[in-house]
């Protein structure tokens, strides 16, 4: 039952005694301060006497079996289900949260259900998922919860995978990632009057998340943007986010530009036209990237999966549906072009079905 679902006081990390007689969070670059009793911004971070503490270890807001396509990530595992799983709250302040109800909780209300790491691992392995999604909400901030929970589904063959801003310290990146095997990751925009105005965050710090994932990790990962009317999908923006991106990153990690709808505090943009989309994605190939998708509308040529080499369709999908398969070891069955990702000899079967399931007992 909800009422039983008390706030935990698991002992939190990264955080240092000030001076002054604050605590300062070392997690994100917000560096909260607090006094006794105080939460940081993302509120499930508190001071507790001398120590931090996480409230939120072992509760969430609820579990549900997705297609892995969905978080969105298309070159992991295909067609395979994920475990995922959030908490509530979140270190950004996205005007235009499509989680809000749970990223922006305050109440415990939104805390659900109630799992132990093995119970998630074991529960993971019961319904056939290959991974483990930590989602709907930022899973940094929840970090010593996911890191538990994937080394126990590491221990029973279950890959993990972060849906994140990316918006962590240097103290606390290398552990976080060391411990996952997948990420998506947020590039909200490419100003920082954006993250500023629109996300009360910083750009900069996802860039070095980005590049510490490319240059400096095995975590294969894809990056989303939520492209939203009049505030970051101009040519101009596009064209230098593209060219930071191929420069940086490289020509091999995914791309997903998705539509916007209006949700939370930002209800008088209109829908993203899936010509926007079209339009990004252009931009993004133009500099030679060679896996950019649209995502968010019903659309074969940006959902599918390509051949930079010889132009064949290799993964054909519609929503998350899986159709045409032309993979052979992870290579185009047409030219044998390597194809980036983490691909198996099949292709998994587990289609678009959403299935809450419920672990508390």
């Amino acid at each position: 039952m909800v009422a039983e679902l008390a706030q935990s006081d698991f002992p939190g990390r990264w955080w240092m005694m000030l001076p002054d007689g604050r605590i300062e969070c070392r997690l994100c670059p917000r560096f909260c301060k607090l006094n006794e009793g105080q939460r940081g911004f993302c509120f499930v971070r508190q001071r507790a006497g001398d120590r931090m503490v996480l409230t939120t270890y072992g509760r969430s807001s609820g579990f549900c079996v997705d297609p892995i396509e969905k978080k969105p990530l298309n070159h992991f595992l295909p067609g395979t289900s994920v475990l995922s799983f959030g908490t509530a709250g979140c270190n950004l302040g996205c005007r235009f949260c499509q989680n809000w109800d749970i990223s922006k909780a305050r109440e415990w209300d939104k805390l659900a259900d109630a799992a132990s790491p093995e119970q998630i691992a074991l529960a993971a392995q019961r319904l056939g998922c290959r991974s483990v999604a930590f989602t709907y909400n930022d899973p940094v901030i929840f970090a010593e919860y996911a890191i538990d929970v994937a080394q126990a589904c590491r221990e029973r063959g279950i890959k993990t995978v972060a849906v994140t801003a990316g918006y962590v310290t240097d103290d606390a990146r290398p552990e976080f990632y060391r411990h996952m095997d997948a990420a998506n990751v947020d590039l909200k925009a490419f100003t920082d009057a954006f993250y500023h105005r629109v996300c009360f965050a910083q750009l900069q710090p996802v860039l070095d998340t980005l590049k510490y994932l490319r240059h400096e990790t095995n975590v294969w990962f894809e990056v989303t943007t939520l492209l939203i009317p009049g505030e970051n999908d101009s040519d101009a923006e596009l064209h230098r986010a593209s060219e930071w991106f191929a420069e940086n990153l490289g020509p091999d990690v995914p791309w997903h530009f998705t539509a916007f709808h209006p949700d939370f505090k930002m209800l008088d943009k209109p829908h993203t036209p899936a010509a926007t989309l079209t339009r990004a994605r252009e931009i993004a190939r133009s500099k030679g990237l060679h896996y950019v998708y649209t995502g968010n509308v019903r659309e074969r040529e940006g959902g599918s999966t390509w051949c930079p080499s010889c132009g064949e369709l290799l993964i054909e999908r519609d929503w998350y549906e899986l159709g045409e398969w032309n993979l052979e070891d992870g290579n185009c069955r047409s030219c044998g072009y390597e194809i980036a990702g983490r691909f198996e000899q099949r292709r998994g079967d587990w289609g678009a079905r959403r299935v809450p399931v419920k672990l508390a007992v």
